[in-house]
Order: structure tokens, then C-alpha cells, then sequence
């Protein structure tokens, strides 16, 4: 359905509505396709005039159609009639329209308005990530820094996570800026960054190293590098933090993993109990481990590969120190089909212990307890980021005790020679996070953007001093 060029009069539309196979809907699917076309917004303005005149008022979702097209064009005294409208009529408005009036709004002269609709969305829900952003980056345009700070530390204590695109705008806006109140801000940026283990891309390292560079009178030089094996900067010869655990934070880590995660509330949707107390039973009887396998995880490494040739290759790789390894396998490998073949099996049995677990268990917690149990040493291999325990741990101290200790001994695995060669990538003996010392910062990052998160960490940092 192509919209008209220009506005038509109410007998226009009508026709047009007649020849439409499903006149009830012809006004939606128009105003979609204005907003595809990019209509001009008196086109639109004539349709909504025509729907007002035959209905007598002009439905919430038509005017959030309309709203989304004003927007896309920041046509601001539209927005403005378009909100006063509404609020008229609405009490309360939904997340997408408030999201809508906020953007329109946050990129205009208008702008301190957006303010005003973010707090009243605030009196009726947690506002979305976009809301908040759009008044961020408003605020920060127009150097209301504190303000802009003010939001994003609301943004954090409501839970809503912000995107690296707004993190990055901060250390943009807030380049060759004075002020010891801002520099711990931003400070604090980095440290959220370390207690997330989120890994910045390179536009956004770059954008943190020319504003440390930036400060005035502040002598910041920033280098990119890669550290030693060693976990020492070759830049600046600082040691890293070590990815070790003390024996108390080993422990403390177990017990509260064990307690809170395992036999939390959240282990047994997917498993019965009476399955997690055999496996138990079988752990305790055959410890230590020295890898923990995440049998079905790792068998999809090689999508063109039948599955059980991908984990004898996982095996065979590991098992090459006389490691003790405890392969997590499901049932339905033991019955002999096109990607689980039963020699195989066998010969991959005589070099691993394998615990075999219902269909539909749950594998995070079977693997985390073996290798928990296991003791310090112990390595683990999966794919997987295992994020829904951390959320599950109540204290920030141990969900970061958690990450440290994930970096440390998780083993990731990849495919090396055009993919033919399955290799591992054994946990590092220094912690790949943001660390500082007072006067140096190391931040590890990532050369392109990445939306999931990732349990590879980086191998190139950003050393930077204070001279």
C-alpha cells in the first residue's frame, strides 16, 4: 500500500479505504507505511484529521503511529501537540510512547522536557534503557554533566543495564574537562566495567585513552600492549593482579556456590533431586578431577562433524598430562544413533569418567559442583558464559570472588587451522579484567563491538600512567 504523495480529503481517503481488501485495518497498515516511506507529515496529519472526523477521536495506537513517524523526522511541535493530546485523554501512557516522546524530545532544543516525561514515566514503572540514554546523552550535550551522572547512577540502582554506547558518550563529552568530582565519576565507569567483566571494543578504549590524555594538567599517556605470560605490562613493568583465589576466598566461594546455587532454589527445575544426589554420590566417590567436560556443550563445536567424533578430539587433547577428566553426558548418548556412535563411546569411556544425566537436566550446576569439589586445580571446559549463577549469588563480593574465579579456570576451546584442529585456550595466571594501581590503569579490550558477552577473554590491553 503506497501512501499518497499529498494530503487528501476525507471522500479520497474513503475510497481508497473501499478498494482496500480489509478496510478495518486500511488506516494501520497506511500509517505503517508512511512511516516506511517517510511520508511527509502532512499526508499523515490528513489521514489522522479524516479518522477523527468518521470515529470521533483518533485510537492510543494510531497516535503512537503518528508519534513514531514526528520522531523520525524531529518534527518538535508535533511531539509537543501529539503528547498534550494524549495526556488529555490517558491517564498513563505506555513505555513505547513515553520511550518515543523521550527521543524526540532529548535530541531537541526541547530537551529539558524529555526530563519531565522520564519522571513521569518513573511514577508508574522502571523507565527503559533508551529513556534513560536519550536524556543522558541530552544532558551531556548541553554540559549538564552532574545531571547526566545523576541519571546514570539511577539507571544502576533500578537494575536497568547500560549499553557501552552510553559508557563510551561519557568519556567523549567529557574530554579536556576539569573537576576531581567528574574524574572519579568516570573512575567509577572503569571499576563497573572490572566488577561486570565487561571488555570494551576499540572505538570505545580509544575514546578512554584520549580522555585520560585529555585531562588537564594530569599527564596520562596511554599505550596499547599485550601482556606477558607472566601477567607483567611491558610498558610499564607493573604486575597484574594474579587470577588466583586465596585459600579463604576459595573456600568462602565454594560453600556459597554450593549453598546458594546448588541447593538454592533454582538447581532443581531442571533436575529431580534424587538425580543430583546420584550424581553427588558418584563425584564423592571418584575425587579429585583435574577437568570438569561439558560433554554436550563441546560436542557441537564442529557443526559438520558428528558429534561424538568432536568430543574424542576434546578428550584426546586433554586427556594428553594423564589429566583425570569427568565428562557430563547425557542419556540419549548412550543409544547408538547417526551423531553418538557406540565404539566411540566406549573408547571415549576408557579415558574419562562419564556421568550420564537425564535428557533435560540442567548441566551449569552438575559442573560447577564437580568442579568446585574438586578442589582449587581444577579446570573446567564449556562454552557456555554460565550468567544465570551469578545473579543467584546476593553479595556483589561474590559474584566478583565468582567471575575471578570463572576467569581463572575456565578452559575455552576454538577451532585453530581453518577450523580443523580442535585447541584449547588455558585460563591465564593473571586476571584479564580492568585494574588499577592509583597512578596506572589496565584495561583489556576487544576489537569489535561484541552484544553477548563473552567467556574469551582479550589478548590486547591499554596501559596507561601517570607520568
Amino acid at each position: 500500500l503506497q501512501p499518497p504523495e499529498k494530503p487528501l480529503q476525507a471522500e479520497e481517503w474513503n475510497r481508497l479505504r473501499e478498494n482496500f481488501q480489509l478496510p478495518e485495518i486500511f488506516e494501520e497498515v497506511m500509517l505503517n507505511s508512511m512511516i516506511r516511506c517517510n511520508s511527509h507529515i502532512d499526508v499523515a496529519k490528513s489521514l489522522l484529521t479524516h479518522m477523527a472526523k468518521r470515529n470521533g477521536d483518533v485510537a492510543y495506537n494510531m497516535l503512537v503511529k503518528y508519534l513514531t513517524l514526528c520522531v523520525q523526522q524531529g518534527q518538535v511541535s508535533e511531539i509537543l501537540d501529539v503528547y498534550d493530546i494524549m495526556k488529555a485523554r490517558f491517564k498513563i501512557l505506555e513505555i513505547g510512547a513515553y520511550n518515543l516522546l523521550i527521543k524526540g524530545l532529548s535530541n531537541s532544543d526541547q530537551w529539558r522536557m524529555a526530563l519531565t516525561i522520564l519522571e513521569e514515566a518513573k511514577k508508574i514503572m522502571i523507565p527503559s534503557r533508551t529513556g534513560y540514554e536519550s536524556c543522558i546523552k541530552a544532558a551531556s550535550r548541553h554540559q549538564e554533566t552532574k545531571l547526566a551522572f545523576e541519571l546514570y547512577n539511577e539507571m544502576l540502582a533500578k537494575n536497568v543495564v547500560p549499553t557501552l554506547d552510553v559508557l563510551q558518550s561519557f568519556f567523549d563529552f567529557s574530554k579536556g574537562m576539569k573537576g576531581a568530582e567528574l574524574q572519579k565519576e568516570l573512575f567509577g565507569i572503569l571499576l563497573y566495567l572490572r566488577e561486570n567483566q565487561i571488555y570494551p571494543h576499540e572505538t570505545f578504549m580509544r575514546s578512554i585513552k584520549l580522555w585520560f590524555e585529555s585531562i588537564p594538567g594530569g599527564n596520562w599517556r596511554g599505550h596499547l600492549t599485550n601482556i606477558k605470560d607472566s601477567g607483567q605490562c611491558p610498558v610499564c613493568n607493573h604486575q597484574l593482579e594474579d587470577s588466583d583465589l586465596t585459600e579463604e576466598e576459595y573456600n568462602n566461594l565454594s560453600e556459597r556456590i554450593i549453598r546458594d546455587v546448588i541447593h538454592g532454589t533454582d538447581t532443581f527445575r531442571k533436575t529431580s533431586p534424587q538425580e543430583f544426589e546420584a550424581f553427588q554420590t558418584f563425584v564423592e566417590n571418584r575425587l579429585p578431577f583435574d577437568i570438569v567436560i561439558d560433554g554436550l556443550n563441546v560436542s557441537h563445536i564442529k557443526p559438520r562433524r558428528m558429534q561424538c567424533e568432536n568430543l574424542l578430539d576434546a578428550i584426546n587433547c586433554l586427556a594428553k598430562e594423564n589429566a583425570r577428566l569427568l565428562v557430563l553426558g547425557r542419556k540419549h548418548m548412550l543409544t547408538n544413533s547417526a551423531n553418538w556412535k557406540r565404539e566411540i563411546m566406549k573408547e571415549m569411556q576408557s579415558k574419562a569418567d562419564f556421568f550420564f544425566a537425564e535428557n533435560i537436566s540442567e548441566d551449569d550446576t552438575f559442573l560447577l559442583y564437580a568442579t568446585l569439589r574438586s578442589g582449587k586445580h581444577c579446570k573446567f571446559v564449556t562454552r557456555d558464559f554460565l550468567r544465570d549463577h551469578k545473579a543467584c549469588l546476593s553479595d556483589s563480593l561474590t559474584r566478583h570472588l565468582f567471575r575471578k574465579w570463572q576467569r581463572g579456570h575456565q578452559t575455552a576451546l576454538f577451532l585453530s587451522g581453518e577450523g580443523r584442529r580442535i585447541k584449547f585456550a588455558p585460563a591465564f595466571r593473571y586476571d584479564c579484567v580492568v585494574q588499577t594501581t592509583g597512578d596506572t590503569w589496565h584495561i583489556p579490550y576487544k576489537d569489535v563491538f561484541e552484544e553477548k558477552y563473552s567467556y574469551q577473554v582479550p589478548r590486547k590491553w591499554l596501559c596507561i600512567q601517570q607520568k
